[in-house]
C-alpha cells in the first residue's frame, strides 16, 4: 500500500488538478450544479480528497465550514494558500493531510455533507475501496449527504480504443479485454495517470448501497462534453450558443443512457 501511496502523491505533486478543472470547466460545473441542488441550506462540509481544494473554495463561498483533507501534502498546501488568497481561511475548520481509508483524528458523525471526489480513482484493491466508504459513512451525520465520484469502465476502454498510444498498456485488444476484466490501470510511460481504478456503471449503487447508503441520484459528470470534440463545442459557442449548450449538458447528466459514456460519474447518496 505504501509503493501504491507513493506513487499516487507523487503523480498528483506534479500535476495541476486545478488549471485541469480550469481547463476543462464542465465536470466542475455539472458537479456543483447537483452539489448545491443537494446540499442542506448550511452547515459543515468535508471535502475528502479534495486536491487543491477547488470545490471547496467553492463551498466556502457559500457560507459553509470546510473541513480540507487530501493524500498529497503539496496539495493541502496549495489548498492553504488558495483559501488565504480568496480570503476565504476563516471559513475552514482545517487542512489535513489524511489518507481516505483512515480518516484519522477526524470524529464520528460529524458532517452535514461529505465529498469524496478523487480517492476512489486511486484504490485498486476492493478492502481499500470497501475502508474508504466506511470512512466516509463513519464522518457523515445520520441523515448526511454524500457526493462521490468514480470513473467509469467502459468510457476508458472507449479511450483505449480511440487512443491506444495514449493509454498504453491498453494499445491490444487483449490488454484492453484484461482492463475490462479488471478495472486497474497502470499506465506504462513514467508521470501518467495511474495506479487507478475504472467502476463499472452498474456496480456504483450497489457498493454505496451495500456500506449504509440511500441512493439519491448517478449522474455523469462530464455529460455530453465525452463525445464532442473541441471544433463541435467551438461550433455552438461560434453560433453564441455556448450557454445554451451547458446547461443541455447539465440536464442531460442525469439522463441514465449518459453514464457509459461519461468518464466521471458523481454518486449522490444520503446516510440512513
Amino acid at each position: 500500500m505504501d509503493r501504491d501511496r507513493d506513487r499516487i502523491i507523487q503523480y498528483y505533486s506534479g500535476f495541476d488538478e486545478w488549471g485541469r478543472l480550469e481547463r476543462e470547466p464542465i465536470e466542475f460545473m455539472i458537479n456543483m450544479h447537483y452539489i448545491r441542488e443537494h446540499l442542506p441550506p448550511s452547515g459543515m462540509i468535508l471535502d475528502n480528497g479534495a486536491g487543491p481544494g477547488k470545490y471547496a473554495m467553492e463551498l466556502a463561498k457559500r457560507g459553509y465550514r470546510v473541513t480540507l483533507s487530501d493524500l498529497t501534502p503539496s496539495s493541502v498546501e496549495q489548498a492553504r494558500e488558495k483559501a488565504e488568497a480568496f480570503g476565504l481561511t476563516q471559513q475552514f475548520e482545517g487542512f489535513h493531510v489524511l489518507d481516505a481509508t483512515h480518516l484519522n483524528g477526524i470524529a464520528d458523525d460529524t458532517y452535514d455533507a461529505v465529498l469524496m471526489l478523487g480517492p476512489l480513482y486511486h484504490l485498486q484493491k476492493e478492502e481499500a475501496r470497501i475502508a474508504a466508504v466506511r470512512e466516509l459513512y463513519r464522518v457523515t451525520k445520520q441523515g448526511g449527504v454524500v457526493f462521490v465520484a468514480v470513473q467509469t469502465r467502459m468510457r476508458m476502454s472507449i479511450n483505449s480504443l480511440q487512443s491506444p498510444q495514449h493509454w498504453r498498456p491498453n494499445d491490444s485488444m487483449d490488454a484492453i479485454q484484461s482492463f475490462v476484466e479488471r478495472g486497474t490501470f497502470d499506465h506504462q510511460d513514467q508521470g501518467r495517470f495511474t495506479g487507478a481504478y475504472y467502476f463499472r456503471v452498474q456496480d456504483v449503487v450497489p457498493f454505496m448501497e451495500q456500506h449504509g447508503f440511500e441512493t439519491v441520484q448517478l449522474i455523469g459528470s462530464s455529460s455530453l462534453k465525452a463525445v464532442l470534440t473541441d471544433e463541435q463545442s467551438h461550433y455552438w459557442k461560434e453560433q453564441g450558443e455556448e450557454q445554451g449548450l451547458i446547461q443541455y449538458m447539465i440536464e442531460a447528466a442525469k439522463d441514465p443512457s449518459i453514464l457509459g459514456i461519461s468518464s466521471h460519474l458523481l454518486y449522490i447518496g444520503r446516510k440512513l
